[in-house]
């Protein structure tokens, strides 16, 4: 019996399976050839996460893949309603993001506290200014989102002392649902959004929410852009509704060089390097190729997408 076919829908660069040779017909092909390819493919492998190929071309006609695996944490690029409908197993790449984007939310808050960009910025000006800064600790921060990621942040932002709310689509043990959102938000110092982007959560972060603020608090998100109405944001931050704000990703990704949040004082840009650390890549094939030897053995899958929801269950 042939081995499976694999489709891989490439990125530079690509991904490290040389431990399926021999196991696997690999096909790597481009957003332009996906939906020629998607009828003859068993699995599929995204790793241009970025792209939104597979959304487009999924609908089309033929037989689809038992399987899809994406390597990144969001499947919101991926999900239409013929794939949620369909009886295709998706996964994610949980486990490979979730320590390095607490690091970097850690990072943030510290910064921010600190002024550290205030201070490169006078030392690059050869100005000695002194300030105060702010105690992380006995702080009080809300993490929208209570996945992996979220978990994550909680736990790094708890070893520094700050007290910690997290916030679900529902209610259970250690995690507050939405409906106590607008109430945990009037007191928060640091708003850590790193929910999942669904139909539900596609702009919540909007005027009312930055509204609810303290003057005094920061805002970060490393969940999804389109979670945030953007020139809401700006405003807020523009007119000291709330005291600053951190972005690691936008609604229109890379980040026109025209945008006005550019140049918004108080508000920190980064290239959706949040999860990036070195060797991520490696990581990511590393865990791919292990899912694909336990869906050849016929064996139960981790990080399964529950395709409704658009993420994976907290209890898988």
């Amino acid at each position: 019996m042939p081995p499976p076919t694999l489709l891989v829908l490439s990125a530079d660069p690509p991904p490290r399976l040389g431990r399926l040779t021999g196991r696997a017909r690999i096909t790597s092909v481009d957003a332009d050839g996906l939906a020629e390819r998607l009828p003859s493919a068993d699995a599929l492998l995204v790793w241009d996460f970025t792209s939104d190929a597979v959304r487009d071309a999924w609908p089309g006609p033929g037989a689809r893949p038992r399987w899809v695996h994406t390597a990144s944490a969001g499947v919101d690029r991926l999900l239409c309603p013929e794939l949620v409908a369909s009886e295709t197993v998706v996964t994610n790449a949980r486990g490979i993001f979730e320590e390095p984007i607490a690091e970097y939310v850690a990072g943030l808050v510290l910064a921010m506290a600190k002024d550290l960009p205030g201070t490169l910025e006078l030392q690059g000006r050869r100005r000695w200014q002194h300030r105060e800064g702010l105690r992380v600790a006995e702080s009080r921060a809300v993490v929208v989102g209570a996945g992996p990621i979220g978990r994550a942040v909680a736990r790094t932002l708890r070893a520094l002392g700050v007290t910690v709310a997290v916030t679900g689509r529902t209610a259970r043990p250690g995690v507050y649902g939405a409906d106590q959102l607008d109430r945990l938000l009037t007191r928060a110092d640091w708003v850590i959004c790193a929910a999942p982007l669904t139909d539900a959560t596609r702009g919540m972060f909007d005027a009312r929410l930055f509204g609810l603020m303290q003057p005094s608090a920061r805002f970060v998100n490393v969940g999804r852009g389109q979670l945030v109405v953007e020139d809401d944001l700006v405003a807020a931050v523009s007119k000291r509704w709330i005291a600053g704000a951190a972005l690691d990703v936008f609604d229109q990704e890379p980040l026109d060089p025209l945008s006005p949040l550019w140049d918004v004082p108080g508000l920190i840009v980064s290239p959706h390097m949040s999860g990036d650390t070195v060797g991520w890549r490696d990581r990511l094939g590393e865990q791919f190729v292990e899912l694909y030897e336990l869906w050849v053995a016929g064996k139960p899958l981790p990080n399964v997408v529950d395709k409704k929801r658009g993420y994976v269950p907290m209890h898988d």
